[in-house]
């Protein structure tokens, strides 16, 4: 896209931006209403953005704003800051990915108790981290496989991993929960089935019982 506009020259200006982090609310302790202008009484996610032109450099308010949104440039070449997305999906939705398999896994194998047992046991944060993404990622699931595959290809074409890498597999999973299980048909705003760690991993084990018999 870049590549097209370039012959407008800086007629029209292309930015590359990713959104790392859930959406902004009021932190810990302050209303709705509080905090300064500069944002900093929010949890905000941060917004990591590349290309030539730089948002705090805008005139009139760029500086005020980059502030507000969180904003970070990472660099000068369009594609960088989509990389650092990438990158951190990878590791927070691979994951997910991981665990959803492998709680579902335990599930069917009938110890999934134990399994928690050992990794709280002795990685309780990992627990905690591994129940809490099944829940938040049941909703989700359908939007985050083609983010997947991307990670995919961004890995084989600028780190020379192997076109076939892990992420065309994951997609798979999300593919599974969003289509084989009923948590494909939730939303964000109106949870009915996954509400809970242990709801989420028995409707994903349903669907894929259900997908096995047929």
């Amino acid at each position: 896209m870049a590549a097209a506009f370039a012959p407008l020259g800086d007629a029209v200006r292309v930015v590359d931006g990713g959104i790392i982090g859930g959406p902004p609310a009021a932190a810990h302790g302050a209303g709705s209403g509080a905090g300064g202008e500069d944002g900093s009484a929010w949890a905000r996610p941060s917004v990591v953005l590349s290309g030539r032109y730089a948002l705090a450099a805008a005139p009139r308010d760029g500086a005020r704003l980059a502030a507000v949104l969180n904003a970070r440039h990472v660099g000068d070449d369009v594609g960088v800051a989509s990389g650092v997305k990438c990158c951190f999906a990878a590791l927070s939705k691979g994951f997910t990915a991981l665990a959803v398999q492998a709680f579902a896994t335990a599930e069917a194998l009938g110890v999934r108790e134990e399994l928690e047992f050992q990794v709280g046991g002795r990685q309780s944060g990992q627990l905690e981290r591994a129940q809490r993404s099944i829940v938040g990622m049941a909703p989700k699931a359908g939007r985050w496989v083609e983010e997947m595959r991307e990670i995919g290809r961004a890995f084989a074409e600028e780190g020379g991993w192997d076109r076939e890498n892990v992420f065309e597999r994951i997609a798979e999973v999300y593919t599974a929960v969003s289509e084989d299980t009923v948590l494909g048909q939730e939303k964000v705003e109106a949870r009915t089935r996954g509400t809970t760690y242990g709801d989420a991993v028995s409707a994903i084990r349903e669907g894929l019982d259900s997908r096995r018999k047929t």
